[in-house]
């Protein structure tokens, strides 16, 4: 049996140490949980407010099963991390959120492609490949490395036997091509009795880095749009019977219909704006998800857009942030930079989240503070 967190002696142990580690660090600070995190990168963004920072790979077998046996709770804030060394560890008795059963099917996009299939959802038209040897898919089309992809890489628009050439020889999946009307995402969160939904949001996305760009809340589509994308989204969470957040993200095709695009079993990029704009945070709501505590009220407080600070495209180095006296002085907006001491081209970096009477009136003040803000090198 977990003791409470709320003990001196309890731990919780994050694999992982990016940015999502470090806001969900500052969360569980804030509530008097201890935390450790394991990471390869000693200045990760985390390693500075963690309680405890363990240097080490979140692949390797052995650092995983050492590190989870020392923390009382295990959970992650990248899903590519060693699932043999999480499958040792709950024969152990480790809890462990998400589960690893639920971590194999996700990092594998095949795997997680067929499962929404089986399910009889919503998703693009889609073929598994396990490798270049087969004739190409028909062109266009869209190109998902089977594992591995993260923030946009991994994935590509395959238009011609050019591009086709360029894509390396591994397992992919190739989806449809599908004209997009627009995207949105919904992140649900499970603790073992309850699930609940954020509040939608629509995201906007660099037209070369496939990063998202800004995230709109509420979602401009119509709501049934939203209560379809809200179902959905806790029939996959209760599916898996993840403990902790599970974020769905959905194509809006020309026609109006909904398609899932893929799923993450973490807090993601796409509910930052939910620190300012909502009642409890995704990261709050991650920690109550996974410890089994209460779930917390989601009532969205105001509209808002989040706004990434992305490395600039010619810029690597010790980084500078331009404009950032101009950006502090917008009423609504609140800043989060990373803590990362070094810029390089379409690197998150920050994020700026506006909160506003209206979202047209958020969104204004959103487009100065992309224009404004800058991540640069010196």
């Amino acid at each position: 049996m977990v003791q409470s967190p709320f003990s001196s002696s309890f731990q919780l142990g994050i694999l992982g140490g990016g940015q999502l580690g470090k806001m969900l660090c500052q969360v569980a600070y804030q509530m008097d949980i201890s935390t450790a995190v394991l990471d390869p990168d000693v200045q990760c963004s985390a390693a500075q407010i963690a309680g405890r920072f363990v240097q080490g790979s979140f692949k390797d077998f052995e650092t995983v099963l050492q590190f989870g046996r020392t923390v009382d709770v295990l959970t992650i804030e990248i899903e590519h991390v060693n699932l043999e060394a999480l499958d040792q560890l709950e024969k152990e008795g480790k809890a462990i959120h998400p589960n690893p059963q639920a971590l194999r099917l996700i990092q594998n996009k095949q795997l997680q492609k067929e499962w929404v299939a089986r399910l009889n959802l919503p998703t693009s038209k889609f073929q598994n490949f396990s490798s270049k040897g087969s004739p190409a898919p028909n062109f266009p089309f869209v190109w998902k490395a089977a594992t591995g992809g993260y923030d946009g890489k991994g994935v590509s628009v395959v238009r011609s036997q050019e591009d086709w050439n360029s894509i390396p020889d591994m397992p992919f999946v190739a989806e449809k091509l599908v004209p997009i009307q627009t995207e949105i995402a919904v992140i649900a969160v499970r603790n073992q009795s309850q699930s609940v939904c954020l509040p939608a949001c629509s995201m906007v996305f660099h037209p070369t880095a496939n990063l998202v760009t800004q995230v709109v809340c509420p979602a401009q589509v119509a709501t049934n749009i939203v209560k379809q994308a809200e179902e959905i989204a806790l029939q996959l969470i209760n599916d898996l019977e993840i403990q902790g957040l599970l974020a769905v993200e959905f194509f809006v095709d020309e026609q109006g219909s909904l398609l899932i695009n893929e799923v993450a079993p973490r807090p993601h990029n796409s509910g930052h704006f939910t620190i300012e704009a909502v009642e409890t945070s995704q990261y709050e709501q991650h920690l109550r998800g996974v410890l089994n505590l209460p779930l917390g009220s989601t009532r969205l407080k105001s509209p808002s857009v989040m706004v990434n600070v992305i490395g600039e495209a010619d810029h690597q180095g010790p980084v500078f942030y331009q404009g950032m006296n101009e950006v502090l002085a917008i009423p609504g907006a609140s800043v989060h930079l990373y803590g990362k001491k070094e810029t390089r081209p379409y690197r998150k970096m920050g994020h700026v989240t506006i909160t506003d009477s209206s979202v047209e009136s958020a969104m204004e003040k959103s487009h100065f503070v992309h224009q404004t803000l800058k991540a640069i090198s010196l």
